[in-house]
């Protein structure tokens, strides 16, 4: 019997905390549900937070989250980011740059669509290393053109030339108003089989319950409210109101 098919879209930008958090609580149910016998496609789509600002235009990240949410929130944003990260392995400073991800996504669509999602993933992962822990900016060229020879996407000489052209600016401006039409005011946001959301940076145990649902080998229990980045400010302590819980 060929094994079910679970399709995945998590609507996501780079920028949010919850994001990368996220990323990796997905990939840790995935792995947790190996015996589901499932295939879990996943492809990751753009969201931008910031989508007045410019291209080019970078912001200190800890001036920006200072005037933001001021001093004493943005401590107990700090210690509830870094806890989840730590537990996964992973580093989110807020030291560094704050940008304007259209060319990220950009060139995460020219991986998707070259290399499908094993490619897009690897890239992502560079990426939200680059911007998370070693406070990169990520909406810089050449930085982004290292980044994708090293991936594997193409040269960095070709990588310039990608962003000084228009490939995928289009698709994915479309893809960002298209999720913002549909109700999405917070990321990540995850689709499954085009029916189903679940909104914020879930765990892998509410990720593994429902791909066991899925499987008809467990039972659902409610979703909880997960915290996501939206445009009044990211992070925020509490999921989008508008997620639909995931239904049998």
């Amino acid at each position: 019997m060929q094994p079910t098919v679970v399709s995945l879209v998590v609507i996501m930008d780079i920028t949010c905390p919850w994001c990368y958090i996220g990323q990796r609580e997905l990939q840790k149910a995935i792995k947790d549900a190996a015996d589901c016998e499932l295939t879990i496609k996943v492809e990751h789509r753009p969201f931008l937070l910031h989508p007045n600002m410019d291209e080019g235009k970078v912001i200190d990240k800890t001036t920006f989250y200072l005037e933001k949410f001021g001093e004493e929130k943005m401590t107990q944003i700090q210690q509830m980011v870094s806890a989840r990260a730590k537990d996964l392995g992973i580093e989110i400073g807020f030291q560094g740059w704050l940008c304007q991800t259209i060319r990220a996504h950009r060139l995460l669509r020219k991986a998707y669509m070259i290399g499908g999602q094993e490619l897009q993933e690897k890239v992502l992962e560079a990426i939200f290393h680059a911007y998370f822990t070693e406070g990169k900016n990520i909406a810089d060229i050449h930085f982004l053109g290292e980044l994708a020879e090293d991936a594997g996407v193409f040269t960095k000489e070709e990588a310039v030339e990608f962003f000084k052209s228009d490939e995928y600016r289009a698709e994915v401006e479309q893809m960002a108003n298209e999720a913002r039409k549909k109700g999405v005011s917070g990321v990540p946001f995850t689709i499954i089989n085009g029916r189903w959301a679940v909104s914020g940076g879930q765990t892998a145990d509410v990720y593994t319950q429902i791909f066991r649902k899925l499987a008809g080998k467990g039972p659902l229990h409610t979703i909880p409210a997960a915290p996501s980045c939206s445009d009044s400010g990211c992070p925020v302590a509490a999921a989008a109101a508008a997620a639909a819980a995931v239904k049998s």
